[in-house]
């Protein structure tokens, strides 16, 4: 009597999880019918309501939102990199661009940025001297430690990764789209800082987009660290938001209309 129990108990325990199984089968199927029909406004977001910009009038001049960095007036968002508490000592030219001044080093903004869209017009020296990385040379700083190259690489062959729209020594740009040093180029940038983990490790590397005259030269490339001279890149510590420089490397490279918007 007790085996023919402990039988009825083994085939009953066998029906029951059959069962449960087949009904947990059964419920992951999808429906033949959507409960509800779905309708336009299902699929629709109505707010928060996309804030307004207004662009402007000439293409590359600075929309509503951006801030200002230089339109030819003063240096007032600028100072010296040698000594912040000092006014940028770049000279300007018929209120219309600012000219490095060899010897008197780099300038960086007052206000410090992450995430951004920068728009900057630069134009080497209009008399030609030297070749290689003494032409034309300077450089725009994100977070001042990654640097897109400015140079003058017009008919003037210097290493892929140094040339102008390179990011410097770490990616060389798509195609060469610089203009004669009479003429004046534009860079479209967007920037992407690097994300830093709780414990200072990196979390995700800056990422950098770049039109050169209107080109695509870097499409959403990954920068892989601090771009040193001499040396392999990496993210030696963290860091958030920081200042926006321009090198002084000795060529009497001119500069006007910056703008930026922050991200």
């Amino acid at each position: 009597m007790k085996s023919k129990t402990i039988y009825l108990c083994v085939i009953l325990l066998g029906f029951f999880a059959f069962n449960t199984k087949a009904q947990e089968g059964y419920q992951s199927l999808p429906p033949k019918t959507s409960p509800m029909p779905m309708k336009p406004e299902m699929t629709e977001i109505w707010e928060p309501e996309v804030k307004i910009v207004t662009p402007a009038n000439k293409l590359g001049d600075a929309p509503s939102d951006a801030i200002i960095l230089f339109d030819g007036k003063n240096l007032d968002q600028w100072v010296s990199q040698n000594d912040v508490t000092k006014p940028a000592p770049w000279k300007i030219v018929d209120n219309t661009y600012m000219e490095v001044v060899p010897g008197l080093g780099n300038i960086q903004t007052k206000m410090q940025f992450g995430d951004c869209q920068l728009h900057l017009e630069f134009s080497a020296p209009d008399e030609v001297e030297s070749g290689g990385q003494g032409r034309g040379n300077s450089g725009v700083f994100f977070q001042n430690r990654y640097e897109l190259q400015i140079l003058d690489s017009y008919n003037n062959r210097t290493y892929r990764n140094g040339q102008a729209a390179s990011i410097y020594k770490d990616h060389a740009p798509l195609v060469n789209a610089m203009r004669s040093p009479l003429e004046w180029n534009t860079y479209d940038v967007i920037y992407t800082a690097p994300r830093f983990k709780a414990n200072g490790s990196l979390d995700a590397p800056a990422r950098i987009t770049v039109l050169h005259n209107g080109v695509l030269v870097q499409n959403n490339v990954t920068i892989n660290g601090i771009t040193y001279y001499i040396g392999l890149h990496d993210y030696p510590d963290a860091h958030g938001d920081d200042v926006i420089s321009l090198q002084n490397h000795g060529n009497k490279t001119q500069f006007r209309n910056i703008w930026i918007r922050k991200l």
